[in-house]
C-alpha cells in the first residue's frame, strides 16, 4: 500500500493509496483516520478500483491549521477536490463514514462536476436547512447535553479525552460498536461522555495501537473542530438550502448503529434528498463502525455499486 502526502491549496493531505482504475475517494470520520478504510482499501483495488484513503486535514498525517474556521465544510470539500486533482484525475466517486459523510455528501453537492457518484455509510444526507444548528442541538439532549454541544467550546472535550486518549477511544469504540450498542449522544449535567462508555472493548489491540499513537500525537483539537464549524456551515450553504444530491447514491447503516435513532426520519426521506439513490441497506449486527464491523458485506456492496453504471 503506497502511502504519501499531496499538496492541496492550504495544506498538505496523506493518504493511503492502492490499485489502479477509476478513482474511489474514501473519507473517514471521527474519531478516525484513513486506516478506518483498511478493509475495503484491497478489495476495492482488486475489484479494479483505484482505492485512495485520507487523512481528513486535522487527523494523522495531514496539515493541522490552528484556526477552529479553517475546519469549515467548505475546506474539506476543497481538499477532496484537491486531491482528485493531485492524483491526476478529473472524476472521482467519493464514500465517507461518520463525519465523513456529510463531508462526500456537500463534496458531490458542491462539485457535481467532479464527484460522480457518493456512498454515505452510517449518516445519512441532511439538506441544509432549519434553524442555526447549534440552537437545535441546544435543546436535543432534553435535560442532559447533547454531544455536539458538548464539543462546542474549545478544550472542554480535550480536558475529557487527551489524559487517557487510548482509554477514551477503546470506551467510544465499544460503546458504538454492534456488540455493546450504547447511546453516548448525551451528557449528564456536570458528567463525561466516558461515564457512559461500557467497560469492554471492541477493536483489537493491535488496531488500538493505531487510532490511539496517532492521536496521542496529535491531540484532538483538528478532529473536534469539525463540530465547532457546524453553524459556519450553515451560514456558508445558504445557497444550497433544502437542495438535493442527484447523482447515482448508496447509503449503508448498521443495524445497531445508536445514531439511527434520532436520524431516522432523515434515513427516511432519502428517495426525496438523494433522487439518484440506488441503494439503502441495513447490515445485520453491525453497529456505528459499519465498514470496519463488516468489511466483507460492505465491500461487496461498494463494489456492485461502483459497478452499475
Amino acid at each position: 500500500m503506497n502511502h504519501r502526502l499531496v499538496e492541496v491549496e492550504g495544506g498538505r493531505i496523506h493518504l493511503a493509496e492502492e490499485g489502479s482504475g477509476p478513482l474511489v475517494l474514501l473519507v473517514h470520520g471521527f474519531p478516525e483516520s484513513w486506516y478506518s478504510w483498511r478493509h475495503q482499501l484491497p478489495a476495492l483495488a482488486a475489484a479494479g478500483f483505484r482505492a485512495v484513503a485520507i487523512d481528513v486535514r486535522g487527523y494523522g498525517r495531514s496539515s493541522k491549521p490552528p484556526e477552529v474556521e479553517a475546519y469549515r465544510m467548505l475546506a474539506h470539500v476543497s481538499d477532496n477536490v484537491g486531491v482528485v486533482r493531485a492524483l491526476g484525475e478529473e472524476r472521482a466517486a467519493i464514500a465517507g463514514h461518520d463525519w465523513g459523510s456529510p463531508i462526500a455528501a456537500n463534496s458531490a453537492l458542491l462539485r457535481p462536476d467532479v464527484f460522480e457518484r457518493v456512498a454515505l455509510l452510517s449518516v445519512p444526507y441532511t439538506p441544509r436547512g432549519g434553524p442555526r444548528p447549534t440552537s437545535i442541538f441546544a435543546r436535543a439532549g432534553g435535560e442532559e447535553e447533547f454531544y455536539v454541544s458538548y464539543f462546542q467550546a474549545v478544550g472542554r472535550a480535550e480536558a475529557e479525552i487527551e489524559p487517557d486518549v487510548r482509554g477514551w477511544l477503546r470506551g467510544l469504540y465499544a460503546a458504538l460498536s454492534g456488540e455493546h450498542h450504547v447511546n453516548v449522544f448525551t451528557v449528564p449535567a456536570g458528567g463525561r461522555m466516558r461515564d457512559r462508555f461500557p467497560d469492554a472493548a471492541w477493536l483489537p489491540e493491535d488496531d488500538l495501537d493505531v487510532y490511539a499513537g496517532e492521536f496521542e500525537r496529535t491531540g484532538f483539537f483538528g478532529a473536534l473542530a469539525r463540530y465547532r464549524n457546524v453553524d459556519r456551515d450553515w451560514e456558508d450553504l445558504a445557497a444550497w438550502d433544502g437542495a438535493p444530491i442527484r447523482q447515482p447514491s448508496l447509503f449503508l447503516g448498521g443495524e445497531h448503529d445508536a445514531t439511527r435513532g434520532w436520524l431516522a426520519r432523515v434515513i427516511e426521506e432519502q428517495a426525496a434528498t438523494m433522487p439518484g439513490l440506488t441503494g439503502s441497506h441495513t447490515i445485520a449486527g453491525a453497529g456505528h463502525w459499519v465498514q470496519q464491523e463488516r468489511p466483507d458485506e460492505v465491500n461487496r456492496l461498494l463494489v456492485e455499486w461502483l459497478r452499475a453504471r
